[in-house]
């Protein structure tokens, strides 16, 4: 299962960057394309299966999926996709390409602090 080692690397990288602040973790924010084959509910609880019992336990799980871009052939213009009325939004143009789908990114984590404001 795909969720499963994304939810293990996950928390790998968690563990590791809690050794080096000395902080637990609080909070994760990961995004993906729109098109990235992560499932949100089977990465929570894979994420929350593995975490039992450990410092990542409780953490926070925030998913953001990035649009699908594409980009106008007539004038350039890159623009996210909206499948209700796939065309530029520049020109109107419904001739595109689309542009690769955005990766699996953990963007930011949140520690716990003495003062709550810890962030890296």
């Amino acid at each position: 299962m795909h969720e499963t080692t994304v939810a293990q690397s996950l928390m790998e990288i968690l563990s590791a960057e809690a050794a080096k602040q000395n902080a637990a973790p609080v909070s994760a924010k990961i995004s993906c394309g729109t098109l990235n084959a992560v499932n949100d509910e089977i990465l929570r609880f894979a994420f929350e299966a593995l975490a039992k019992d450990t410092l990542c336990e409780g953490v926070e799980l925030c998913i953001e999926h990035k649009p699908i871009r594409a980009r106008c052939r007539s004038c350039s213009q890159d623009f996210d996709v909206e499948f209700s009325r796939p065309a530029c939004s520049k020109c109107g143009g419904e001739d595109f390409d689309l542009l690769p789908d955005a990766p699996l990114v953990l963007e930011q984590i949140e520690f716990q602090s003495d003062d709550n404001d810890g962030q890296s």
